[in-house]
């Protein structure tokens, strides 16, 4: 039989309109949308976490990662928890260490999968949160590396910078993580340093009110100490008048090379920061009066989204049956070429947790996931 022309343009029009329908129901490959909480986007450390997420891993998995505006409450990471949820984020990465454990929750309720990416949850949060089916875990330093972080800064310019006065920039206290590395470098300072409560501090926080009072400091460093940032102009003022007095050093434990950098570099005064291998620090301590840094790789993220894939994958990584707690370490640098040849070994364009570690990570066993986080991968 002869098929006319018109039957077989009307055969190919039929084949077309399968292939758009075999498409639509799943033919294709659809972006997976993740949603990002963080407290500040602006920050180095901020900035290359983002990079390396949307400029790298978002091209290679196709996955969207949808950041937050700056969050600075509990209430407002809630809030936009909800709106990533209504947004059909498959998941929620949180760097913005608002009220975890509720968050946690929620997003278990409403089947998303939530992960910290940095920072730690408090050990009450985990232990209420970890059997949580669509809570995947945390990864960051955990509470004893960012002290001993701290304590090793502190020794370092007290045994071998030999200070005799130091100005102290205490970053956003209360924040756990930042409490911890504020003690270790008091306590590397000078190692008879007491609380509030008097007690000798280890890994505990100095008083009800999660501060700190550098007076009770027993030892022969003088300390100008301030904390916490207000967005306006009176914390530029205490650290100007801090700089103004010719400090040996202005020691922080976090975003003075966001906030201050600036202002030490233009008076010469040394600086060091608990921060990341940025290009910007790169050029601070290049150029400078960033003299020490220690801080994470940006794709030191890169576990966290292959333990998200996993799970939306169904293959999540659990540590018997539980969500996993894992701990990385810093890398600390001394000098320009410690920090270029650091930051050269991971770059957007060739970060180490590239695809090919990447895609040994996802649906991993948790032992070879742990072992693969853990690792210290420091250049040599």
């Amino acid at each position: 039989m002869k098929i006319s022309k018109f039957t077989k343009g009307v055969a190919a029009i039929a084949l077309v309109g399968a292939s758009i329908a075999l498409a639509a129901c799943g033919g294709a490959k659809q972006t997976v949308k993740v949603g990002v909480l963080v407290a500040d986007a602006s920050g180095e450390e901020a900035l290359g976490f983002k990079n390396y997420l949307q400029r790298y891993v978002a091209k290679e998995y196709n996955y969207e990662f949808v950041y937050s505006p700056a969050i600075a409450s509990a209430e407002q990471a809630k809030s936009q928890a909800e709106t990533f949820i209504g947004q059909n984020c498959k998941a929620i990465i949180d760097m913005a260490d608002k009220n975890r454990g509720d968050l946690a929750k929620l997003c278990n309720d409403s089947k998303v999968y939530f992960a910290i990416g940095s920072g730690m949850m408090s050990d009450g949060d985990f232990a209420a949160s970890k059997k949580l089916d669509y809570f995947v875990g945390q990864i960051g330093p955990d509470m004893q590396t960012e002290y001993e972080t701290g304590l090793a800064m502190g020794k370092y310019y007290k045994e071998v910078k030999n200070v005799d006065n130091i100005g102290v920039y205490g970053a956003f206290i209360p924040n756990p993580m930042h409490l911890y590395r504020m003690a270790g470098l008091l306590t590397g300072l000078d190692d008879t340093y007491k609380g509030q409560s008097g007690q000798n501090i280890v890994f505990t926080v100095f008083g009800d009110d999660a501060q700190f009072d550098a007076a009770n400091i027993a030892g022969d460093v003088e300390i100008d100490y301030c904390a916490g940032f207000d967005g306006e102009g009176a914390i530029f003022g205490t650290v100007g008048g801090i700089i103004a007095k010719g400090p040996d050093a202005f020691l922080s434990v976090g975003m003075t090379t966001t906030f201050f950098a600036d202002m030490l570099d233009e008076a010469h005064v040394e600086y060091s920061d608990i921060d990341s291998f940025t290009t910007q620090n790169g050029n601070h301590m290049k150029t400078g009066s960033l003299k020490y840094l220690s801080g994470k790789y940006s794709s030191s993220l890169g576990p966290i989204f292959a333990a998200i894939k996993s799970a939306i994958d169904g293959k999540a990584i659990r540590n018997n049956g539980e969500a996993f707690s894992l701990s990385q370490g810093y890398w600390t640098a001394k000098s320009s070429a410690e920090f270029e040849k650091f930051q050269s070994a991971d770059s957007v364009n060739n970060p180490i947790f590239n695809k090919t570690l990447l895609d040994t990570l996802v649906g991993a066993s948790f032992d070879t996931f742990k072992a693969a986080v853990e690792l210290d991968r420091t250049p040599q």
